[in-house]
């Protein structure tokens, strides 16, 4: 069953997963620290290449099946223009300020 945004444990997460459904890239990038980094199935990319490619340009989508370690890991079905629906795992990385200091995804 899907968790609504609202109900995501992790504020920084539920920012994050609200901010990608909304297609907000502004939003989005709030929630990052200014160093942060990211993973696509274990190999590090370039963070602005990569969310104009997987996120904004190609409407992507989350939807939350089930969250663990207080809400900073994610089992979520994702989809996109380019690759369609998979089912997709997420961790994240979250600095006492709050922001986004990492995320890794890749298939679940």
């Amino acid at each position: 069953m899907t968790i609504q945004t609202t109900r995501l444990s992790d504020p920084a997460v539920r920012a994050f997963v609200a901010a990608v459904n909304a297609h907000d890239r502004e939003a989005f990038l709030a929630l990052l620290a200014p160093d942060a980094t990211m993973s696509d199935d274990g190999s590090d990319r370039d963070l602005d290449d990569w969310i104009d490619r997987e996120i904004f340009s190609s409407h992507g989508h989350l939807e939350v099946d089930r969250e663990s370690r207080g809400g900073r890991a994610l089992v979520a079905r994702y989809c996109n223009d380019t690759w369609g629906e998979m089912r997709t795992r997420w961790a994240f990385t979250v600095g006492d300020d709050g922001k986004i200091s990492r995320f890794e995804t890749g298939q679940a």
